[in-house]
């Protein structure tokens, strides 16, 4: 059975050779798909079994979001409330996302995350990669990583998050739990090995240590770091050929040259910024340096409680200095780019048939027109949705 999405206004495949700008873009198109499959791309008015009907709409490759926490317990409104009177962020209420993570059993835990991957794919995400990092324990990383990998492929293991509480003062004893029982009872679920290199966190020598034992363990390496301030966490994540460091707020002079001399990844996170008034990354300056960028939503309860990429794509073009091509570029090939994939993140014959359709004309609306719901409707993914999820209903006109 084939489909068309047809009578399409503008066709952002990232693709050059298919289409015009960096972007590949073609107007007046088409998309026929196949079994989850896109088949081909061309002017509007190919025939298929069936025909959706875009109706002069925008149509972009789904977004990929390469940096969430989606598996917690609780929320932490009253903290975002102090926050915004001016209190300061720390990075210090993540322990009290940890006390109730712990405290939720798994069919909590799981209902909530097929919440937040309901709401991810209404507002266009299609790849999602899913963080462990609020049970700090061994017990409560495994049943994180293990829901996590029952929903996408794409895991992260951040039991370096924070040092809890009960290791408060040993930090070098925990981050050998991190890199020995605990990393073995996660090791099965997960793709990736992620720690939070930052003052107040984990300093450049235990990052080191658990980024060691998770390439011994077979993982890929991630990194946070250069968030509250400047720091050596850019120099080690080039260092040990982390596919992306993430946030990123803070890059010195050295920083960009080595970012720009390597194929990791810089991920920005500027909904973060927003809800902890950090200042913004300067993406131009990143990106004039010949960084390779993306951009995530970092959903997590405490500095980013958001599953919207359209959010975060108006932040990037309002506050980081992006065109609005750079911004949805950060957000499909860049976000593959993170992690190291070359199949999401654009559209062309061959690949899969993740699409997000806009309910506006044109790519610009992202950045022109923050805060309303465009989109439109989702089509596919590679992560599972509860088979009773309603994701797609199309917005009225």
């Amino acid at each position: 059975m084939t489909l068309v999405i047809d009578n399409i206004a503008e066709l952002v495949t990232n693709a050059p050779d298919l289409g015009e700008r960096p972007l590949g873009i073609v107007e007046n198109a088409s998309v026929v798909v196949e079994d989850g499959q896109v088949i081909a791309i061309g002017p509007a008015g190919a025939l298929a079994d069936e025909r959706l009907d875009a109706d002069g709409r925008c149509v972009l490759p789904g977004f990929v979001d390469s940096h969430t926490h989606l598996v917690f317990a609780g929320e932490r409104a009253e903290e975002f409330t102090r926050r915004m009177a001016g209190e300061p962020y720390d990075g210090d209420g993540i322990r009290i996302t940890t006390e109730a993570t712990r405290a939720a059993g798994r069919k909590a835990l799981r209902a909530s995350l097929d919440r937040r991957l309901v709401e991810a794919h209404r507002a266009g995400t299609t790849t999602v990669e899913i963080k462990s990092g609020y049970g700090l324990s061994v017990e409560s990383e495994a049943l994180a990583t293990s829901l996590a990998a029952e929903v996408t492929t794409e895991t992260t293991f951040l039991g370096a998050h924070v040092v809890p509480d009960e290791y408060r003062g040993r930090a070098d004893e925990y981050t050998e739990l991190v890199c020995g029982p605990m990393l073995d009872a996660v090791r099965p679920h997960v793709r990736w090995v992620d720690v939070f290199c930052e003052t107040g966190a984990f300093d450049v020598d235990q990052s080191r240590a658990v980024l060691e034992a998770g390439r011994r363990a077979g993982l890929g390496l991630r990194l946070h770091a250069n968030q509250l301030d400047h720091g050596p966490g850019v120099g080690l994540g080039v260092e040990m050929g982390c596919a992306s460091i993430d946030h990123c707020t803070y890059l010195s002079d050295d920083d960009l040259e080595m970012l720009a001399s390597s194929d990791t990844v810089a991920t920005f996170l500027p909904a973060a910024d927003f809800s902890t008034r950090q200042p913004y990354p300067d993406a131009r300056r990143a990106i004039d340096a010949g960084v390779r960028v993306a951009i995530a939503s970092n959903c997590n309860p405490g500095s980013s409680y958001t599953t919207s990429i359209s959010f975060c794509i108006a932040l990037a073009v309002r506050d980081m200095g992006m065109t609005i091509d750079e911004a949805i570029a950060a957000v499909t090939t860049g976000g593959a780019a993170a992690l190291r994939r070359k199949d999401v993140g654009r559209l062309a014959p061959g690949g899969p048939a993740h699409l997000t359709i806009l309910d506006a004309p044109s790519r610009h609306h992202l950045a022109y027109r923050p805060g309303v719901p465009l989109i439109w409707r989702t089509i596919g993914s590679d992560y599972q949705l509860p088979p009773t999820a309603n994701t797609s209903q199309p917005i009225p006109r």
